[in-house]
């Protein structure tokens, strides 16, 4: 896995990623703790309310940043993103009033919502093999766990000597250290392979994003994801400090177990997805989100909570999730050409967000209205509910290379290259496949249709979803 290190660009853009989410996750502590000083018993109100304008702003602007992102230099576009990011993180200390919480979050998260998804697209064009690619995912997860691993164990150990307020300085560090790993090195910035309007840049990726049927399914499990992993960032606050009486350290260690249990299945996955298929992986994953959550429940109604057994749910909880999301990249890259992948994590960060702007809140609620049990309870069933939906939405032969013939071609056109009956890598929705550009419009509807009705005698299901690419030419 480490291998990839060895690629200097890919090897910066990591390096940026693991500073940045330090800090991010010393800042994730430090709110929950200025949560509970600002508003007491109704932390988890404020962080629910806190985490949904991160999720508004996620939803909100990933998708109009991205539309306007191909006008600039990319490398320019992050370092400035960052530098935002930064000035936003160091007002945090100095607020006295939850609504400035509230401004301040929204102008952080908003860059992110622009810097996140750019970053992500990066990725594929720097390590364009699949399996390297692969790869550079896992260590890609394994650095958004550092946020709940390392971060909060130096918070932990920071706390013992000072408040809460300076570990927000440690965001603005690594965000000003993120900026300048981006700098350091060459981005390559692809451009869209014909010019498009405002609105078709906007919605061009959640277009092609929802006509997919795998990404569909991702969808769901986003959705299972975003349930079982609020119930542990809004609530485990509450849990730590109010249910159990515990200190500062005891909620720094608990968020500790959640990212332990995800970097040990991030870990694991890339040699477990050289031998099984995304889907089954993935789905397995929510299974052991819900049945942590059920086991929770059961446990605290019975016998009362107790922090060894929380600790060991968000272990679970974190493997599943792990599970769930280090797959998603692979998928993302499979369903679109590389001009439209930054679209498709744009549409990805945003369609996902969107699944946490109804957990975060409602975790939150019930939470504060009904207590652990029926939190627990309820949100296992909304990770079930998502999880079985993704088992209808995403085929069970879902072909990446897919053999066919196209009997409506000269035998001399370009992509037949002179054999008749050939297999290539597809892309549900595009209107080629993968790494084929024709010219040729109508040859390439035709490509299309031939397709489609392969997959439709051979999975005896009805899969002539629209093509929002075709009906923009």
């Amino acid at each position: 896995m480490l291998e990839i290190l060895s690629d200097r660009t890919y090897r910066h853009l990591f390096l940026a990623q693991v500073v940045a989410l330090l800090g991010t996750g010393m800042a994730t502590v430090a709110l929950g703790l200025l949560a509970y000083d600002l508003a007491g018993d109704g932390a988890a109100m404020v962080l629910g309310t806190v985490f949904t304008i991160k999720m508004v702003a996620y939803v909100g602007i990933a998708p109009v940043a991205r539309a306007f992102a191909d006008r600039v230099n990319r490398r320019a576009y992050l370092v400035g993103l960052d530098v935002v990011r930064a000035g936003a993180a160091l007002c945090l200390p100095f607020v006295t009033e939850v609504w400035q919480v509230y401004v301040l979050i929204f102008l952080l998260q908003s860059a992110s919502a622009a810097f996140t998804p750019t970053f992500q697209a990066t990725i594929p064009d720097v390590l364009p093999e699949e399996a390297r690619y692969t790869r550079a995912l896992s260590l890609s997860r394994l650095a958004y766990d550092l946020e709940n691993i390392v971060s909060p164990m130096l918070a932990a150990l920071l706390l013992a000597l000072m408040s809460y307020n300076p570990l927000f300085l440690g965001t603005v560090a690594g965000f000003i250290a993120s900026a300048l790993l981006v700098v350091s090195v060459m981005l390559p910035s692809p451009k869209p392979s014909e010019p498009r309007g405002i609105y078709d840049r906007t919605t061009r990726g959640v277009r092609i994003y929802l006509a997919t049927p795998r990404l569909r399914g991702l969808l769901a499990l986003n959705l299972a994801a975003a349930a079982a992993g609020a119930m542990v960032l809004v609530n485990s606050v509450v849990l730590v400090r109010g249910t159990l009486g515990l200190n500062d350290s005891a909620l720094a260690w608990t968020m500790f177990a959640f990212g332990a249990g995800s970097m040990l299945a991030a870990l694991v996955l890339p040699r477990l997805l050289d031998r099984v298929p995304d889907r089954p992986v993935m789905v397995a994953g929510a299974a052991v989100m819900v049945l942590s959550l059920l086991v929770l429940a059961a446990e605290v109604a019975a016998l009362g909570l107790d922090w060894p057994f929380l600790f060991s749910a968000s272990l679970l909880v974190g493997v599943g999730y792990s599970a769930v999301l280090t797959p998603s990249g692979r998928l993302l890259r499979r369903s679109a050409h590389a001009e439209d992948r930054p679209a498709l994590f744009a549409a990805q960060f945003a369609l996902s967000h969107a699944c946490w702007l109804v957990t975060y809140p409602l975790s939150g609620w019930l939470m504060t209205q009904f207590g652990p049990v029926v939190a627990l309870g309820c949100l296992a069933a909304l990770a079930g509910a998502g999880a079985l939906t993704a088992l209808r939405l995403w085929p069970k032969e879902d072909p990446e290379i897919l053999e066919h013939t196209h009997d409506n071609l000269p035998l001399d056109h370009p992509h037949l290259k002179g054999e008749r009956r050939h297999a290539h890598p597809f892309s549900w929705t595009m209107s080629t496949p993968v790494g084929d550009r024709s010219s040729d419009i109508n040859e390439d509807h035709f490509f299309v249709r031939d397709v489609m009705e392969k997959l439709v005698q051979r999975q005896r299901q009805p899969l002539l979803y629209p093509d929002p690419v075709m009906s923009d030419q």
